[in-house]
């Protein structure tokens, strides 16, 4: 099979947005009148982002969820995207898993593959996205208030508590593992609360490196710092709610550890005003996800965690770090 029928077989569908579609030397995208494009690019490497034991499939709609979820913390809504693919050899029944899974996701956000490239290689899978906002109405990172709540999407921690499993780290009872496991190589990503918080939140990122990184950008660009209830964001851990739950293990510290810097959540953390709350809270329901308020922003630099009842937690956690130790 050739590089061009590879494309062909698993690659090419009809598409509405670029007059060219999949296999000119560039796509042509024209947002709509008073849009902005957003656009960002995500880089998936066998043994350092994935598993090689994940389907196919799972991996071609983790390889989009992970930009989708940048489009969703911008309040951008997805257009198109672009596929660039490095195989070690052309294996039928892998690229028609992974097209399938790839393409579900996409056509359940309207986004459309209009080109890319293919080579052979160790497998590595780079995307990059396009979406639109209104001018001047995308949320960024850098626009918290001294004051403001800060929220979370979703649930926290369970893609780590698989990692761990992975690893041999950690023991959990097969029912457990296998949802952990789909948190993991599944995730959801939230375009519609995005879409939703536009003119709510007052800034937003998405979770991929882990809540304490990644809120740590917002801080950084916004020139704030932040008070974090550690239980609240473990109360998020949806695993906890599990039946076979006490079988894993562990313990509060555990519990705050997954849900503060497990990483690969994919969820969104944003801020908004205490008065928006309700407004907050609606827009999560509109959505169909649940927001959880973990803390507020202060003045003062840095992160600093409490117990639910208040008072300071001294923990050493580090979120993921491409360049940092393994």
């Amino acid at each position: 099979m050739s590089e061009f029928d590879l494309i062909a077989n698993y690659f090419t569908r009809p598409v509405r947005r670029s007059p060219l579609g999949v296999g000119d030397d560039c796509a042509l995208l024209a947002p709509a009148p008073g849009m902005q494009l957003a656009v960002s690019s995500d880089m998936l490497l066998e043994g350092r982002h994935f598993l090689s034991t994940v389907e196919p499939a799972r991996l071609g709609h983790k390889a989009l969820a992970v930009n989708l979820s940048d489009l969703a913390a911008c309040g951008a809504k997805p257009l198109a995207f672009t596929l660039a693919l490095a195989l070690p050899s052309a294996e039928p029944p892998w690229l028609a898993g992974f097209s399938r899974g790839l393409f579900a996701l996409a056509e359940a956000h309207g986004c459309e593959l209009v080109g890319g490239d293919t080579t052979r290689g160790p497998l590595n899978i780079c995307i990059t996205v396009f979406g639109e906002v209104p001018a001047g109405a995308a949320l960024l990172r850098s626009g918290a208030r001294a004051g403001d709540d800060v929220w979370v999407s979703g649930t926290l921690g369970d893609a780590r508590l698989a990692l761990d499993a992975f690893r041999g780290q950690r023991s959990l009872p097969t029912a457990l593992f296998e949802l952990a496991r789909a948190r993991m190589e599944m995730p959801t990503p939230r375009v519609a609360l995005g879409l939703a918080l536009r003119g709510i939140a007052s800034a937003a990122v998405d979770l991929s490196d882990g809540l304490l990184g990644d809120l740590g950008h917002v801080l950084q660009a916004s020139g704030l710092g932040a008070r974090i209830d550690a239980d609240a964001a473990a109360a998020c851990v949806a695993m906890a709610a599990h039946p076979d739950f006490a079988q894993a293990g562990l313990d509060a510290a555990a519990l705050r550890a997954c849900a503060l810097a497990g990483g690969d959540d994919y969820e969104l953390a944003f801020t908004a005003a205490p008065a928006l709350r309700e407004q907050v809270l609606k827009a999560g329901a509109q959505a169909g996800v649940a927001v959880h308020r973990i803390g507020s922003t202060e003045a003062q630099p840095g992160i600093r965690l409490v117990d639910a009842a208040g008072a300071p937690l001294e923990m050493a956690l580090a979120s993921f770090d491409h360049f940092g130790a393994a």
